[in-house]
């Protein structure tokens, strides 16, 4: 292939994020409980997409340890996650401890785990996160995992603050003894600080606020220990950064930061502003940190590339070392996942946002660092690789335009790619992309540029 010479400077610094950049990922709630009953043929072009190099090229999952609630629906109403507004069955999730001091049920969420080892065999480099959205029924204040009677009280009865660490913690043992996984992190909370969660809620849902945070991890923490387990503690998954922000600044001043090894947030909503400050407070106290949660509206390829920027703001300004997406198969919606399937997840296929988002996963690869670029209308991402030798830029374009980005002098570019209306990660002609002909309305493009 004919290689284009760009002789052209740019201003930009490296990435001072306090950990190297590991990679793309997605959450397994709620899509692999429902998939992981499918035949073998189909879940393997399903697991292949996701973490093949020449697929997305994910290699970090987050495994929901369920909670589940009343089977005799004694303080709630049956089947309430697929009641109008709910997130449906899908999200009804067994628990695997029904009472205090009771038996564990191993031979439940079966999709689940299916697709998880099905990860581990086909992509042996994965990093697994475990965490929960609600403590069993048993253990809350309302009787039911939806969250509390009132969506700002706090559902987790104190009295079983020790039971759910255990339980947390006998999950995390169970998954290395028995398949050999040992779950790097274990988060225990799930947007706490919101008033999503309530009784006859529409998923499962906890709310804690900040001092019920810090009290329950003082009491997981020397439990998590004693276990024996490498996993480390990450919390707190916030909805919204800037809550995010609040809630370190809550634990920093209740002394809990050396209780964790990890802190994740999403990006749901949050300022630039409060995405530079939690990355700032994260490198000064030496704490990794990881966009674990994200999604969006909209609709098709403008909804899809809205989101790609939301990924770029957040590449440039939190500077997470692991960028997740929510769900990977949605049930016919193109935008809060890649894969779409029909009503009785039978027939599925990728669709705009699988291609949009192997634009950044298929190029940028774990211990890339991102460039600081002077654009910033967060449509512009460069990514360095750990040696200089390779350099990646992803481009979204809404309008018409001929400016192509600016590249750092002595790169030469030796590849391109295009996701559009018409196009789904397609070969761009190099002289194209030096002319800035290649940036047509409504496109994501990503150039591979070598040192020569």
């Amino acid at each position: 292939m004919k290689k284009i010479c760009l002789f052209l400077a740019l201003f930009f610094s490296i990435n001072l994020s306090a950990e190297p950049f590991e990679g793309f990922g997605v959450s397994l709630c709620w899509w692999a409980k429902e998939c992981g009953k499918w035949p073998q043929e189909r879940l393997d072009s399903l697991v292949e997409w996701l973490v093949s190099p020449e697929g997305l090229n994910y290699r970090i999952f987050r495994y929901n340890i369920g909670g589940g609630d009343d089977p005799q629906w004694t303080h709630c109403t049956p089947h309430h996650f697929g009641a109008r507004g709910g997130k449906g069955l899908r999200a009804e999730f067994e628990g695997f401890q029904d009472e205090k001091d009771g038996p564990y049920h191993w031979d439940r969420d079966e999709g689940q785990r299916r697709i998880l080892l099905m990860i581990k065999k086909k992509r042996p480099d994965a990093i697994f996160e475990a965490f929960s959205n609600s403590a069993p029924w048993w253990m809350t204040v309302s009787g039911c995992n939806g969250g509390a009677e009132k969506a700002t009280d706090d559902n987790l009865d104190p009295k079983h603050y020790e039971d759910f660490a255990r339980y947390l913690v006998e999950v995390c043992k169970h998954y290395k003894e028995t398949y050999g996984i040992e779950f790097r992190t274990l988060d225990p909370f799930n947007e706490p600080e919101t008033n999503y969660w309530y009784r006859n809620g529409g998923q499962e849902g906890c709310h804690f606020d900040v001092k019920s945070q810090v009290k329950f991890l003082k009491v997981l923490s020397p439990i998590l220990k004693e276990s024996g387990l490498k996993t480390v503690i990450s919390s707190a998954d916030e909805t919204s950064v800037n809550q995010a922000v609040k809630t370190f600044e809550g634990y920093r001043k209740a002394g809990v930061l050396p209780l964790i090894g990890q802190y994740n947030t999403h990006t749901y909503s949050g300022s630039v502003e409060n995405k530079r400050k939690l990355a700032a407070y994260c490198r000064e106290h030496g704490i990794r940190l990881w966009q674990s949660e994200s999604g969006d509206g909209g609709r098709g390829l403008m909804g899809n590339l809205r989101m790609a920027r939301r990924l770029i703001e957040d590449m440039k300004t939190l500077k997470p070392a692991a960028w997740l997406d929510w769900q990977y198969v949605e049930v016919n919606f193109d935008q809060w996942s890649l894969v779409k399937c029909d009503r009785e997840w039978k027939t599925y296929m990728r669709h705009k946002n699988y291609y949009v988002r192997q634009q950044f996963s298929r190029f940028i690869l774990p211990g890339y660092e991102c460039l600081n670029t002077e654009d910033d209308d967060y449509t512009t991402l460069m990514a360095q690789s750990p040696s200089g030798d390779s350099l990646v830029v992803v481009r979204i374009t809404f309008k018409e335009t001929k400016a192509a980005p600016v590249i750092p002098a002595g790169y030469v570019l030796s590849a391109a790619y295009r996701t559009s209306f018409r196009e789904d990660v397609a070969p761009v002609a190099l002289p194209e992309v030096a002319k800035g002909e290649a940036y047509v309305p409504f496109s994501i493009v990503t150039g591979i540029y070598e040192r020569r």
